[in-house]
């Protein structure tokens, strides 16, 4: 009969193990690499869904929302206002992918919560621009580059981990309205 001597040393080991393998940054995991690529991809999707895009301005937006480029960690925010009836944003802060806007491609997607009718925020995608005529409900601007702003509704818990959020906390008691 073989013997086991059970020190401190293994007890502690035994305990903290699993807390350690539990605790950290779950944004770095494997899991939340891919809710940062699927989101994304699902609420673009929204675009080819006409019920689901918006095709005028949401109003009562706040006065700042959070805006990723889709593939990129690195989260901003964009200044909310409208000039002359129309929806207008500025990007905040470095990131604001200037060098790939061309008249085809670039554009940026206000996203909202089609259970709350609260808006999450705004993706900027690099990729090939909805058709002409589509409607855009306003326009993103940085770095001296202008992009079309675009609107969808989307199950935003179907989208978006609350592990690792794709467009981080929403704004506080600010809810929006897409009449």
């Amino acid at each position: 009969m073989t013997r086991f001597f059970v020190t401190p040393f293994v007890v502690t080991l035994s305990f903290l193990t699993p807390l350690l393998s539990c605790g950290g940054d779950r944004t770095r995991s494997p899991t939340c690499g891919m809710a940062q690529l699927i989101g994304p991809s699902l609420i673009q999707d929204r675009l080819r869904q006409l019920p689901f895009v918006l095709t005028v301005a949401p109003h009562g937006l706040p006065g700042t929302l959070p805006v990723r480029v889709v593939g990129t960690r690195q989260q901003n925010t964009v200044l909310v206002s409208y000039t002359k009836g129309a929806l207008t944003m500025e990007h905040q802060g470095a990131g604001f992918p200037a060098g790939s806007v061309s008249d085809s491609t670039a554009y940026a997607l206000l996203v909202v919560d089609d259970s709350t009718q609260r808006a999450q925020g705004v993706l900027i995608y690099e990729s090939r621009r909805p058709p002409e005529g589509y409607p855009s409900i306003g326009a993103l601007s940085g770095d001296g580059r202008t992009v079309p702003l675009y609107g969808v509704r989307v199950d935003w818990a179907g989208v978006s981990n609350p592990k690792c959020p794709l467009l981080g906390a929403p704004p506080a008691g600010s809810p929006s309205s897409t009449q």
